[in-house]
């Protein structure tokens, strides 16, 4: 069991050498799309690359509506193992519509988990990262 700063010290550790091993600009909330972001995270039970529509006004409804219609091309072509989620509950007590990949039996306080992690969320969000550049235009509003 680690205390809440020993925690919080191998969180900033972890992140520290994910972006040491795996330098790149990552796009995450320059999406340029109102309510649409990427997100990395990892803890004590699994790491997490995800697409969030966060907020709730019917744009966004309609957003989620077009990830769902890219739903066949983002599974068959570069994250087949995504999960779409209409309602995800974060931690916050907070509900928005998550596009999602996992790994689990990691753990941030576990450091003989951490190259598996890194090579995951690298992996994942490059795949992602390459989904959305091609189809980005289909996702911004007006784009009927």
């Amino acid at each position: 069991m680690y205390s809440r700063e020993a925690s919080k010290k191998m969180r900033q550790e972890f992140w520290i050498a994910f972006g040491k091993s795996f330098p790149r600009k990552w796009i995450l909330y320059q999406t340029k799309i109102k309510g649409l972001s990427f997100k990395f995270d990892f803890d004590t039970k699994k790491a997490i690359v995800c697409l969030d529509v966060e907020a709730t006004d019917p744009q966004n409804e309609l957003l989620w509506h077009r990830l769902l219609a890219l739903r066949a091309i983002l599974t068959r072509d570069h994250l087949k193992d995504a999960q779409y989620a209409k309602e995800y509950l974060l931690d916050s007590g907070k509900k928005i519509s998550r596009v999602y990949v996992f790994l689990e039996d990691v753990s941030i306080h576990d450091k003989a988990t951490w190259q598996k992690t890194m090579y995951f969320l690298y992996d994942r969000m490059d795949r992602f990262e390459g989904f959305f550049a091609t189809y980005a235009e289909l996702l911004e509003p007006g784009a009927d």
